[in-house]
């Protein structure tokens, strides 16, 4: 039976690819530069402009699914260039469109020159073995308390903090510099004046990163001018920091997903190669199947998450294989959309009564078809998270998280190597609904949630087991470096200020851990209930504090 790959697992194979690809791509872009140097040089041989030609085809397929959408344009663009070259006479290419294709052909490399490739082969390689993703913000608040007090508070969820008292200030870091996002306190609307006439220096326009607006003032018109300047965020004084950081984090987990596939079925070749070629472009990953026969063979192992249906196609048509598809239970929900030339509104209806989604209609635009595609997975997405995570923290249910250390104990006796697993729960938590209500405790379990996944790797596993509790597994992680994590946890959540009706109060936790090192013949459940042994020592003990199960009946805080 083929392995099941959990999300730890498709996370380091996708690193290491792409970790592979940075370390090739260097040696690829000085070859396509050696090729075109040669076409500027005089040099007429048909087959080193095929080869740049196919070079090119590659590189703009390959640039999209790494996560280089710009890489992936300008070489599917010089393709096509190459193409018309080639269509002609290399005699009648005149010395100076010689040079400027050559010129062009350089500038490829201009697309990654925001990446240090050899530093981001390192980062890549190691993406699992570091703490949560740390990201760089420009904080610009003239009220020096408030800001330093939200640096404070921001940096407990492992974001980097950079303080600027003022705009001039940041837009001289903006020359140089590009933070992962922009938080800025401004008044959109100034006294006598529209907030219309409100704007950004253009430098800070022209950066890529997410801008969230502070103010003090909430009304319309604010809102709408920061909703014309870009704005992915607007937040009014005093500030719900745990709402704050959950739109970031979210904002942040949305650039993060990894990418959509897609499986076109289509007996065009070209136009399927095309077609593959735009959503690769986009970001996502695509295939191709011209064996309709093979399917559903194909769906196992490239597990599409919608699939793309010419309508009519020799010996088994669109229809046939959506029916073909919907007698599969477990792939009743995977969305199929049908791309066809048939225009004829009765021949569609009757071809989407055959289990299919959505029609699309042939010639359609490259925008068109990465919209609709992108945003029919999305929700695909939306609706599968539901049934798995969630509503109010997005982490797993009770049920996934026990599975996920079923697997993970497995694999930890198969490698042995160890896992941990630990408990987490709110100290006293019935009086913070008690004394602020029930809207300000799932504030209070929400950031909970943000703080842990901030904190953890990306291949540790975190699940909201109930109430205000929480379970998570550490694969490849012993006792001592668990209890060392999970400490700093705690300590960084008692340092988070909630606030209720203008009043501030802090909430602490406790944790109890159990390492399969310590309890070797233990399954999933029994560590689990290692591990809430621990977390009830930790609680008589005095709360606001991490134990240890060291081995089965025995407990203790390694301090002591």
């Amino acid at each position: 039976m083929k392995k099941k790959l959990t999300a730890g697992m498709v996370s380091e194979q996708l690193a290491k690819l792409r970790n592979d690809y940075l370390i090739r791509l260097p040696a690829e872009l000085i070859a396509l530069n050696s090729l075109a140097a040669g076409l500027s040089e005089g040099e007429n041989k048909r087959e080193s402009l095929e080869e740049l030609q196919h070079r090119l085809h590659k590189l703009a397929g390959s640039g999209g699914t790494f996560g280089f959408a710009a890489l992936s344009a300008r070489a599917r663009n010089l393709e096509q260039q190459t193409k018309g070259l080639l269509a002609g006479s290399l005699d009648d290419i005149d010395r100076q469109t010689r040079l400027a294709f050559a010129a062009y052909v350089a500038g490829l490399g201009e697309t990654m020159a925001a990446v240090d490739l050899p530093k981001a082969a390192v980062i890549a390689a190691n993406i699992d073995k570091v703490p949560g993703q740390s990201y760089n913000i420009w904080l610009m608040e003239k009220d020096a308390f408030l800001g330093n007090e939200l640096l404070r508070q921001l940096e407990s969820f492992n974001y980097k903090v950079r303080l600027f008292v003022g705009i001039e200030d940041v837009v001289q870091a903006a020359q140089h510099e590009q933070p992962d996002m922009l938080l800025l306190d401004v008044q959109l609307e100034q006294k006598g004046e529209n907030a219309s006439s409100f704007t950004l220096p253009q430098v800070l326009l022209n950066l890529e990163s997410p801008l969230l607006f502070i103010s003090s003032s909430g009304d319309f018109m604010s809102r709408v001018r920061a909703s014309q300047l870009g704005a992915e965020g607007y937040f009014t004084k005093p500030l719900d920091i745990p709402l704050l950081v959950n739109r970031m984090q979210h904002i942040f987990e949305q650039r993060l997903t990894s990418p959509q596939r897609v499986l076109i079925v289509d007996d065009d070749v070209e136009l399927a190669a095309y077609y593959r070629l735009v959503l690769q472009g986009a970001g996502m990953e695509a295939a191709v199947l011209h064996q309709p026969e093979a399917i559903i063979e194909k769906i196992k192992s490239f597990r599409p998450e919608l699939v793309l249906l010419d309508l009519r196609m020799p010996v088994y048509s669109g229809p046939d294989l959506a029916g073909v598809i919907r007698q599969h239970d477990n792939l009743a929900s995977l969305p199929l959309v049908y791309l066809s030339a048939e225009t004829d509104l009765a021949s569609q209806i009757a071809a989407m009564d055959r289990g299919a989604d959505d029609f699309l209609v042939k010639p359609i635009s490259d925008a068109q078809l990465i919209a609709a595609v992108s945003v029919r997975i999305a929700r695909a997405r939306q609706l599968g998270a539901q049934i798995a995570k969630d509503s109010l923290t997005g982490l797993l249910k009770h049920g996934s998280i026990k599975e996920a250390l079923d697997i993970e104990v497995i694999r930890a006796r198969r490698s042995s190597k160890p896992v941990t697993v630990a408990m987490l729960d709110i100290d006293s938590f019935k009086s913070v609904n008690d004394n602020y209500g029930h809207a300000t405790g799932d504030v209070v379990i929400s950031s909970t949630a943000m703080l842990l996944r901030q904190r953890l790797r990306q291949s540790d596993i975190i699940g909201r087991y109930g109430g205000e509790e929480f379970v998570v597994v550490l694969p490849e992680c012993d006792a001592d470096n668990a209890y060392m994590l999970l400490d700093d946890i705690r300590q960084r959540f008692a340092a988070l200020r909630f606030s209720h009706e203008g009043k501030n109060f802090t909430c602490a936790l406790s944790a109890g851990l159990a390492c399969s090192e310590q309890h070797p013949d233990s399954n999933g459940s029994e560590l689990l209930i290692a591990a809430d042994v621990a977390l009830y020592a930790a609680k008589r003990g005095g709360r606001n504090q991490v134990r240890v199960a060291q081995r089965a009946g025995e407990v203790m805080n390694p301090e002591e």
